[in-house]
């Protein structure tokens, strides 16, 4: 009973959502969609997108957003990639597992580095998230774009265990986007870090009288997003051999809308990880799904027409009371209460 009442209703009409798009794909095409190999195939699409999904979400829970999530991971990638190629053995063969663990470390703190400036436009120098890191976005690409000339780099394979790799016969790149959203989840709802969040994303006038120390807080939640944005290129990276400055041009948008559809407050103050996951998982049901289906040029206008629909039939008969008690709680000026299910009340 008591886990049923944790559950709110846009959790449920997420998961009702998921469970009837993969019904009826599965009923459109059984020999297909619910295979073995196309389970596999969705879970490892989804994995990168997921992880910059997780990235903006957290920022969107503080009243923030970050643009530069796959201009970050690109560059991590990059870097990452030419690191490994300068510490190949001058007599050929691959690098060792060292050598790997090292380059691993490097692409974690160049994430953690472009989080770190972000959170430092925002709180030290006072810029608002949305043009801070869209200035950041573009600052990003050019470094990585310099460090190519605008060319791809192939032939980095130290990753390929990673980004190929399996466990259980589940993808590990999906593992590792597990892993990292039950984490985020439980820093968010079980530790003080996830209540300052979310006391500063309700209501930042009331944070700041509370006592809690605003810059460290948004230095901390810009330095997970750009560390998740690492993990996400490193990954990439492992899965598609090569690193360039353009991949996932259009992941910016997405990884905006699956936190949106998943839940998480647009305003602040309200959402949760298992939402993030679940939006995930929807909007590639229906990419593999109409692409099945559809097996034409035009299904990706249907795959794009489908995630909007989806994004407001669930904003329309889900739970609202989110954004209307974070619109609340800031026009009234008074302090909100985050209980343990992230609710915020006034």
């Amino acid at each position: 009973m008591r886990l049923l009442q944790s559950i709110d209703s846009r959790l449920a009409t997420l998961l009702l959502a998921a469970i009837l798009i993969a019904g009826a794909l599965g009923i459109a095409r059984p020999d297909t969609f619910l295979s073995p190999t196309n389970i596999n195939s969705m879970l490892l699409q989804s994995s990168v997108i997921g992880l910059l999904s997780l990235a903006v979400a957290i920022t969107m829970l503080t009243g923030g957003i970050d643009l530069s999530i796959n201009a970050t991971a690109n560059l991590t990638s990059i870097t990452v990639a030419i690191l490994l190629s300068k510490m190949l053995p001058p007599t050929g063969g691959n690098v060792t597992l060292a050598t790997t663990a090292f380059a691993l470390v490097v692409g974690l703190l160049v994430g953690f580095s472009c989080g770190l400036f972000n959170g430092f436009l925002i709180a030290i120098l006072g810029y608002s998230p949305i043009l801070a890191t869209l200035g950041t976005m573009t600052l990003f690409s050019g470094v990585g774009t310099v460090l190519t000339g605008g060319d791809t780099l192939f032939g980095i394979s130290a990753f390929a265990s990673i980004g190929r790799g399996s466990v259980l016969g589940i993808p590990l790149p999906a593992i590792v986007f597990l892993l990292a959203a039950l984490v985020l989840s439980l820093l968010l709802e079980a530790r003080r870090f996830g209540f300052y969040v979310y006391l500063y994303g309700a209501n930042e006038t009331a944070a700041r009288f509370s006592g809690i120390n605003e810059c460290r807080l948004l230095l901390s939640v810009y330095a997970v997003s750009g560390t998740l944005s690492a993990v996400a290129g490193l990954i990439n990276l492992g899965v598609t051999n090569s690193a360039n400055v353009d991949f996932g041009s259009s992941y910016v948008l997405l990884a905006v809308l699956i936190p949106v559809l998943g839940g998480i407050s647009a305003s602040g103050g309200a959402g949760r990880i298992i939402g993030v996951v679940l939006a995930v998982l929807i909007l590639q049901f229906l990419s593999t799904g109409l692409n099945l289906v559809f097996q034409s040029s035009g299904s990706n206008f249907l795959k794009e027409f489908a995630w909007g629909a989806t994004l407001l039939v669930v904003l329309a008969i889900g739970d609202r009371r989110y954004s209307k008690l974070g619109r609340g709680s800031r026009s009234r000026g008074r302090t909100p209460t985050v209980k343990a299910d992230n609710v915020i009340e006034p």
